[in-house]
């Protein structure tokens, strides 16, 4: 084959399918159909409601506080001497009856001083005697041989006097010293248990030394701030210059101890004088009798001094109102509700309390009216929505 025509081959022949191809690339270009442009219609949302339901709430309060002991006495020594006795009960933790001898003061020097002063008061009642016998006889002298008026030393007045006066003297000093060799011994002066010791045998005490830290068992308290603003739902005894019946509310305390969780009940006796300035918080003061034994579980721990306690403080019973979960709450006072066209409607309510996880609605909605709980991103008064199927009630 002449080269030429070879070569004209090699290139005309691609050019050739290369306008074939473009020629039917228009075509089809210019035969396509335009597709028909269909709009997009998003389904309504799909909400959870509840059905409101009228009921009784009791608006508990809740706080939280320490346990403290109703009555704390530092014990000091009265007399000086060295401590020659201490009870087995003196120790930290250690449990003590009303009138026991917790320690005692050497006596021996005090038993001395009571001799002393018996022996005083005898001396005395003897210079007493005699002083009344010399104002018998001066008496009837002056009687039998005085004129006029006589004179109070004539009758011994100032010297019977004296005497009786040195005689009670010396009864005070051996009361005194009686008193002495009595606080020698240093007594509970209530049933409690020891906080710390300061004392052991051989130590030599002055006045005033202490001697031990105690407390008492029979009631513990424990102080429990609330918010003003839940004042209104509590029966506190605020005034107690009222003739009525002051109201003790009761409280149920709860504390984790050993791994479990523990229930003491107790009541709130009284509230402090004063608002805490820096919280702005209204005191109570809840106590406990007998914490180490009947409030305790017969198995469980006592209602120790030191404990850290979460309180639940019995509050008011309001009528006809409806709680509902907080999750329904939009903003402070709106919540939606779903109508019987499943039509999405706002509501302004009158909120009576939002605690915990609760909200308690007094006004604003009726009787077996679904509300949604469902959080919705965007939501338009009256727009359309999908209920779920299984709705809930509210609970009590």
């Amino acid at each position: 084959m002449n080269p030429k025509r070879r070569l004209a081959l090699q290139i005309g022949l691609p050019l050739l399918v290369i306008a074939f191809g473009v020629v039917i690339l228009v075509a089809l270009v210019k035969t396509r159909r335009t597709p028909e442009r269909q709009r997009r219609v998003a389904p309504p949302p799909l909400v959870e409601v509840l059905s409101a339901t009228r009921q009784d709430a009791r608006l508990d309060v809740s706080s939280h506080g320490e346990v403290t002991a109703r009555t704390e006495t530092q014990l000091v020594s009265q007399v000086a001497g060295e401590i020659v006795e201490v009870s087995p009960t003196l120790v930290s933790g250690g449990f003590f009856e009303k009138g026991e001898v917790l320690a005692k003061i050497d006596p021996r020097d005090y038993r001395v001083a009571v001799t002393r002063a018996k022996a005083r008061v005898a001396q005395h009642e003897v210079l007493l005697a005699r002083e009344e016998g010399e104002a018998k006889i001066a008496r009837r002298d002056w009687e039998a041989l005085g004129t006029g008026d006589p004179d109070p030393l004539v009758l011994r007045e100032p010297q019977l006097a004296e005497a009786t006066a040195a005689l009670a003297s010396a009864e005070a000093e051996l009361e005194k010293a009686r008193l002495d060799l009595e606080r020698t011994e240093i007594v509970a002066p209530y049933t409690g248990r020891v906080r710390t010791k300061s004392v052991d045998v051989g130590r030599y005490v002055t006045p005033g030394a202490p001697i031990a830290r105690v407390y008492a068992v029979d009631a513990a308290e424990i102080r429990l701030p609330i918010p003003r603003d839940e004042i209104a739902f509590l029966d506190l005894p605020l005034d107690f210059r009222s003739d009525r019946p002051r109201k003790e509310p009761g409280v149920s305390l709860r504390a984790e101890f050993g791994g479990r969780l523990w229930e003491w009940e107790g009541r709130i006796v009284r509230t402090e004088a004063e608002i805490d300035p820096r919280m702005r918080m209204v005191h109570a003061v809840a106590r406990v009798e007998d914490p180490y034994g009947r409030s305790a579980d017969r198995d469980g721990p006592p209602l120790a001094v030191g404990l850290f306690v979460e309180a639940d403080i019995v509050g008011r019973l309001v009528p006809d109102v409806f709680v509902l979960p907080r999750a329904v709450l939009r903003g402070l006072n709106r919540i939606f509700v779903v109508d019987d066209e499943d039509q999405l409607r706002f509501r302004d309510v009158d909120v009576l309390r939002i605690h915990g996880e609760e909200v308690v609605i007094r006004d604003g909605l009726e009787e077996g009216e679904r509300v949604c709980v469902s959080p919705l991103e965007l939501a338009v008064d009256g727009m359309p929505v999908r209920v779920a199927q299984e709705s809930r009630e509210a609970s009590p």
